[in-house]
């Protein structure tokens, strides 16, 4: 695959995106709102994976009639890749899954897989930190301000390159519960925008690097009160 997607948006038709996701799926349910949304959207949502069979995202995929399938074993790389071809999809996001994705899907994807992380990395990413965690991390540590990163996947948790963030300020009074609900607003104004960045060939990986261009930055505009969006490319 080549580092980008070809773009979609007017005239073209919607990338077809995969969501894999392990718990509840609120980013999940963000996406299909906004894409529900779009007059003329340039991804559509085809499938949901969870490498739980319990998992929320599951049951709102079902109730908004989108496929979801449940992996047996989330490092059979040949059979995510039969999995995703089977879909056409595109675009892989990965919206709360916490397992490492085979490195012959990185490689497939390479360019058109992307994460969201809940917190502004290179600051607590990595292995084990999630959920709970990160949020935990960010006020032992003192940070003055926390939020969400949305970054192209690469073979290792959290590395890949940044593609833009959504900031929040952390207050002092803060606990982990109160500091992750402000962060996932951030992340639910954040995710669909920049997948839909990527579909629209807005934002794509040329050589290692985020190329960015102005369409991009109107995606991101007017976010929520409280959150502050940057992109990482120019």
């Amino acid at each position: 695959m080549t580092d980008a997607p070809p773009a979609g948006g007017a005239g073209r038709a919607p990338r077809n995106v995969a969501v894999f996701a392990s718990g509840a799926g609120s980013n999940l349910g963000a996406m299909l709102t906004y894409f529900a949304t779009q007059p003329a959207p340039a991804a559509r949502i085809v499938l949901v994976v969870s490498n739980r069979a319990g998992a929320g995202a599951l049951a709102r995929a079902t109730a908004a009639g989108v496929p979801a399938a449940t992996v047996a074993d989330p490092d059979d790389g040949a059979a995510l890749d039969a999995l995703l071809a089977a879909h056409g999809v595109d675009l892989v996001v990965l919206a709360g899954y916490l397992k490492l994705v085979p490195a012959s899907v990185v490689t497939r994807y390479h360019g058109a897989i992307v994460n969201i992380h809940p917190a502004l990395l290179p600051r607590h990413g990595g292995p084990g930190m999630y959920g709970r965690r990160v949020h935990e991390a960010a006020l032992r540590a003192g940070d003055t301000q926390s939020g969400a990163t949305v970054h192209f996947v690469d073979a290792a948790y959290d590395r890949g390159a940044p593609i833009a963030r959504a900031t929040v300020a952390v207050a002092p009074t803060d606990t982990p519960e109160s500091l992750a609900a402000r962060v996932l607003v951030a992340e639910h104004f954040l995710l669909p925008r920049v997948v839909d960045a990527i579909a629209r060939g807005a934002v794509r990986l040329e050589r290692g690097s985020l190329r960015c261009t102005p369409a991009a930055a109107s995606l991101l505009a007017d976010p929520p009160a409280g959150v502050r969006v940057g992109l990482d490319g120019g």
